[in-house]
């Protein structure tokens, strides 16, 4: 471990790494300064099975934080080192260090007195809508196709749907016939869920830089509960700011588990999606008038996405989610289900909600 730290360019003494159990793709350590008042860092080996481009995934992360660098130093912004990430090069100026055994390794310089949240109430639903919609503010003058897919089709349903389908005529283990209503459910919004590929192929639909993952646990917060820096940037990638929204709504504004057995838990917590939604459309002032009609549909989106991967892994035989029990996936595809149908509910409310805020 000692021998990776000196690759990098770390200017002042630290201390052995220590490991961080945090996220379950990247390995993650801590690596304090020896003396008061110089920096602490972040160590990651990098998880080179899921993102296999690591040059570009780390060039992405370059741009990235160059950018809202560059914005906020424009903007007049104090303290900036507390809102954006800064990767430590190595000392032959690279963003990544590759070992003689294939492990991919990267330096960021630790934001002290920050901390993460797991759970969403209105109140931080609100400052999470605020921290993604300036994110993306931020970055809505980086042209998309200067960034790489991290994870090419990453959230692309027609790639989605095409590895579904491949799964279903292959019927590896013989788990087809026992699911012809989720089958149906799926086949039955097909074309109403590829709506955005179609739009932005007939040049109505834009995309931009977006962070691809936004849980309430991917924003660093300060002592006073403030958000100070969006965090976890690997999936930062092209796309739909639908997605980035439709996200959130996925997991925070779900009154049930991601897995819930017990799909009467799930509904659509309305005062989530309109906190977060407020917070939201008060920085995300780049939209367009289609992108906020369609962000109810993004949510929906995303539901229903989600569904078609865990399905796709049942299907397959649970090859890439890790599961706790056999029926795992299908559990999972059931409550994502579950939650689309309910979006579907209140589509009109999420609507007018929109309308009201924007």
């Amino acid at each position: 471990m000692k021998n990776i730290l000196n690759q990098f360019a770390i200017p002042n003494e630290v201390a052995d790494p220590k490991p961080l159990k945090i996220g379950f793709i990247n390995d993650s350590f801590i690596v304090r300064a020896k003396h008061e008042g110089e920096k602490s860092y972040f160590l990651q080996r990098i998880n080179h099975h899921i993102f296999q481009n690591v040059e570009g995934l780390q060039q992405n992360i370059r741009k990235v934080t160059d950018h809202i660098r560059r914005k906020l130093t424009e903007a007049g912004e104090t303290d900036i080192d507390r809102k954006v990430l800064e990767l430590v090069p190595t000392k032959d100026g690279k963003l990544y260090y590759c070992t003689p055994e294939g492990d991919y390794w990267r330096v960021y310089v630790l934001i002290e007195n920050a901390h993460s949240q797991e759970k969403v109430t209105p109140a931080s639903a609100e400052l999470a809508g605020e921290a993604f919609g300036r994110f993306q503010c931020q970055l809505a003058d980086l042209p998309f196709d200067e960034l790489c897919e991290s994870i090419p089709n990453f959230h692309n349903i027609e790639f989605r749907l095409k590895q579904l389908d491949e799964a279903l005529a292959a019927d590896s283990v013989g788990r087809k016939a026992a699911c012809a209503d989720i089958i149906e459910a799926i086949n039955s919004r097909r074309e109403d869920m590829c709506l955005a590929e179609r739009l932005f192929r007939e040049g109505k639909l834009p995309k931009h830089i977006n962070h691809c993952d936004t849980k309430v646990n991917n924003i660093l917060f300060d002592d006073a509960g403030r958000p100070i820096c969006i965090v976890d940037l690997d999936t930062v990638m092209p796309g739909f700011v639908l997605s980035d929204f439709g996200d959130f709504m996925r997991t925070a504004a779900n009154t049930g588990l991601e897995d819930d057995p017990n799909l009467e838990n799930i509904h659509v917590d309305l005062q989530i999606f309109e906190a977060y939604t407020r917070g939201y459309l008060k920085h995300a002032t780049f939209l367009s008038d289609i992108e906020k009609e369609l962000l109810p549909y993004g949510c929906r989106l995303l539901s229903y996405m989600q569904t078609v991967r865990f399905f796709t892994d049942y299907i397959n035989g649970d090859t890439y989610y890790k599961i706790q029990y056999p029926e795992h996936n299908l559990v999972r595809t059931r409550a994502q289900l579950r939650l689309l149908e309910e979006q579907e509910k209140v589509a009109d409310q999420m609507t007018a909600i929109i309308n009201r805020l924007s």
